[in-house]
């Protein structure tokens, strides 16, 4: 009697290698999308797609990065010409100290070394991310990947689809925009207001 081979690309090894990234994909899917409802579906879809592409799939590699690969390009396809909530359209211009200049500006100077630092401080995580959101979305992803997720440009080079030099060009952009998109929500929320009272 010959004995029945398993198979490797089954629903099981895919469920198994999927639930360990299902939170970060949903942190990602959530910044993409900018919603929770959007976020979700988006996980599931990219999910879907997936699945159905499992057999191409080589086991042993990077499932992470090839499963968010789906599910950015899936984002890309579905929602990047949906306009999502205001996105700062002068982020393109910030100049590479802008968050020191602000802070100067507003008199948060005088006290302390770093007032750029502690303005961080005050924000809350949503308050970042609603930062991040607010960046145009091929700076948006990798901000997102990186300081968020904290993963390494060579992943997030294989999950964006683009070259490492791409990942390293759109980070260094992407931190400039980010410090004038910071400010932004801080000033929103009151903390730039909340620290220089707390200066005078």
């Amino acid at each position: 009697m010959t004995a029945v081979r398993p198979e490797t690309h089954d629903a099981k090894t895919f469920e198994a290698l999927l639930q360990p990234v299902l939170r970060v994909a949903y942190g990602v899917a959530l910044r993409l999308a900018r919603n929770s409802s959007d976020a979700e579906d988006l996980v599931q879809e990219a999910a879907l797609l997936a699945f159905r592409a499992f057999a191409s799939f080589e086991l042993g590699t990077n499932f992470k990065a090839w499963y968010m690969r789906i599910l950015t390009n899936c984002y890309f396809a579905k929602y990047r010409r949906v306009k999502r909530g205001p996105e700062f359209v002068d982020l393109d211009d910030t100049p590479a100290l802008y968050l020191m200049f602000q802070t100067a500006g507003a008199g948060l100077h005088t006290r302390g070394a770093d007032p750029a630092g502690a303005l961080l401080e005050r924000m809350d995580s949503e308050q970042v991310a609603e930062a991040i959101a607010a960046l145009p979305d091929e700076y948006r992803v990798v901000c997102a990947l990186y300081f968020v997720d904290d993963l390494p440009y060579q992943d997030i080079a294989e999950i964006v689809g683009v070259p490492l030099g791409t990942v390293r060009s759109r980070l260094h952009r992407g931190r400039r925009m980010l410090q004038k998109a910071l400010w932004h929500v801080a000033e929103s929320h009151g903390i730039v207001t909340a620290l220089t009272a707390a200066e005078n």
